[in-house]
């Protein structure tokens, strides 16, 4: 067998888009106007600071770092006053104290000692690049009081000592892409940036597994396996990062075939609240030693430890991969045959949903080079063995000739056209006639929510949200969304992995007309209340964060909820790790 490869992308460095405000949010979908910073991510250096602290436990060290720091912690320009914000803290009152102003300031006092100074920032831009986020649909109204840059899972445990010690919130943050505000920092405290912690630590291809920390983008960690003839499988929003893939147990695409991000994830090496570090478990593919803490901490969202490297199956490269597009006239067709589809077992690597809505959007964004019909739209991914592959598109194709609904011209001397071609091993099939253009379909795919995103004007945000149902109830609960939204008469639409019950719904809409919103939210939550009523889920991908946190307690009941909390109190007991999130210490009974 061959041994690990040991494979470091070295420092770099990032061009970051910083959101800088006047003031902090303070209520859903506020835009940010944008300006570029190039932002360092090499803070390693040490000073002789940090070594009179390492030799006398830092009591002097940290008495001057922290009387320097009072002035930029307290009086840094942030809009909002940091006394105000203890005094504002609804959890001061009840539920979990947490430091005063003066912990904080010698929490970030001995934190530079240890990390070094460049590795630990209260600089405003930093604080609300960290804090707030236009890609979710609801914010927080404060921001964290410092970021943290570690560049190890043992400098992680330190900053988890120092800020058990101060009772100091630690939120980890990694792509900062995740849509119901998860890295949020509603209580304040102190952002866990992984920038500097976005390697690949070894490749074990005879194993078909990886290890890597929390800040590589999955993206790029296929780019850097490519010629191993193996890929990671899990394939959300092109900016997704590791860490945040394993909080919110994420999938995309290819989850169809490959399942979500808890079916990839081997162990977890993870750091807890007071500072331990655990490894869930060792690196077989199959084990009944224990409990499944890996599956613990998949999903968690931060809240129960801080995943600082994930070993992660790979799986082969296909043989042969072959796009597919069908139109149709309503959505409840495509729905009616993507379930056809699943039941017959036809092995489909994707199969992904846009209605018309978003079909325009495509045209708009221009990314294909190609007009589409402006219709609801099936896209299917097959690949394996080339007979696998002609196989299960000649069975696609009398599926979707069978459905009433669908378009002939279409379906019939299309799909045909894409069997007999791929029977032939030919390169052109169907809309995409090489693969540069089966590429640039597939990419507009991926960016359908950024295409969305780029059709905003002045003062519009976008709401996505997501739901996942039992594939036979896939039809009705498209249909009747998709009838909600449509009254909405504003830029709506519906996609999504419709390959496995999950679908997303994102409307544009005007931030600065309460009526308007308050109509949004009403369709959004219904969607959301239909999905539980039909033993579906509040969210299929993108977590609870701080936007589910009602709806999971009427998908599980209050019963669930305690062993959950239960277990959040055994691990977390001060309530330090990413609070605020999936649920609240006031709910307690």
């Amino acid at each position: 067998m061959r041994a690990a490869i040991p494979f470091s992308r070295g420092t770099l460095t990032s061009t970051r888009l910083y959101r800088c405000r006047p003031s902090i949010p303070s209520s859903r979908g506020i835009r940010a106007s944008h300006v570029i910073r190039t932002h360092s991510t090499a803070r390693t250096g040490r000073t002789q600071q940090q070594d009179d602290y390492d030799k006398s436990t830092g009591s002097q060290a940290s008495i001057s770092a922290g009387r320097t720091l009072v002035a930029s912690v307290l009086a840094a320009g942030l809009g909002y006053s940091y006394a105000a914000y203890r005094e504002k803290s609804p959890v001061s009152a009840k539920g979990p104290q947490y430091g005063s102003a003066q912990d904080f300031e010698k929490a970030i006092a001995e934190l530079r000692l240890i990390l070094g100074n460049d590795a630990v920032s209260t600089d405003e831009d930093d604080l609300q690049y960290h804090g707030f986020s236009e890609w979710s649909s609801l914010n927080a109204n404060r921001l964290p009081v410092a970021i943290a840059y570690p560049t190890s899972t043992e400098q992680v445990s330190e900053i988890a000592k120092v800020c058990s010690k101060y009772r100091m919130p630690m939120i980890p943050y990694s792509g900062g892409s995740s849509l119901e505000a998860n890295f949020s920092a509603p209580h304040g405290g102190l952002t866990i940036d992984f920038g500097n912690m976005n390697k690949i630590l070894a490749i074990n291809e005879d194993d078909m597994d990886i290890i890597v920390q929390p800040s590589i983008r999955w993206m790029d960690l296929n780019e850097e396996i490519k010629d191993t003839g193996l890929f990671f499988p899990v394939d959300p929003g092109p900016p997704a990062m590791i860490g945040g893939m394993v909080g919110t147990n994420c999938s995309g695409t290819n989850a169809v075939r490959y399942g979500t991000m808890k079916d990839s994830v081997v162990n977890l090496t993870v750091v807890l609240a007071n500072g331990d570090i655990i490894k869930t478990r060792k690196r077989p593919r199959k084990t009944s030693a224990g409990y499944n803490l890996t599956g613990l901490f998949v999903g968690s969202e931060g809240t129960l430890g801080i995943v600082t490297e994930a070993t992660l199956k790979l799986v082969p490269i296909p043989e042969l991969t072959r796009v597919g597009v069908v139109a149709f006239p309503t959505v409840r067709d495509c729905a009616a045959t993507a379930m056809q589809l699943i039941k017959k077992g036809i092995q489909v690597q994707c199969m992904e949903i846009m209605d018309e809505v978003q079909m325009d959007v495509i045209n708009r964004a221009g990314g294909t080079g190609k007009v589409w019909k402006v219709t609801p739209t099936l896209f299917f991914k097959f690949s394996g063995t080339t007979a696998g592959v002609a196989d299960s598109i000649n069975l696609t194709r009398q599926l979707a000739t069978r459905n009433v609904g669908c378009h002939p011209q279409v379906s019939t001397a299309i799909m045909a056209s894409i069997t007999d071609l791929v029977v032939q091993n030919a390169m052109e099939f169907m809309f995409a006639k090489t693969e540069q253009e089966a590429h640039d379909l597939w990419s507009a795919r991926k960016q359908s929510l950024w295409s969305m995103m780029a059709l905003r004007k002045e003062g519009s945000e976008v709401w996505s949200t997501d739901v996942a149902v039992p594939l036979s109830r896939l039809p009705d609960i498209i249909e009747i969304s998709k009838k909600e939204l449509d009254s909405l008469g504003l830029f709506a639409s519906i996609l999504g992995h419709i390959g496995d019950g999950n679908f997303h719904a994102s409307i544009m809409y005007n931030r600065h007309d309460p009526a308007e919103q308050a109509r949004v939210e009403k369709v959004v939550y219904d969607m959301v209340d239909r999905a539980l009523d039909m033993e579906g889920s509040c969210t299929g991908e993108h977590g609870v964060g701080l936007g589910k946190k009602e709806s999971l307690k009427k998908e599980l009941g209050p019963a669930t909820i305690g062993v959950m909390k239960s277990l959040k109190r055994s691990l977390d007991p001060h309530w330090l790790l990413n609070p605020g999130k999936i649920f609240d210490w006031e709910d307690e009974p």
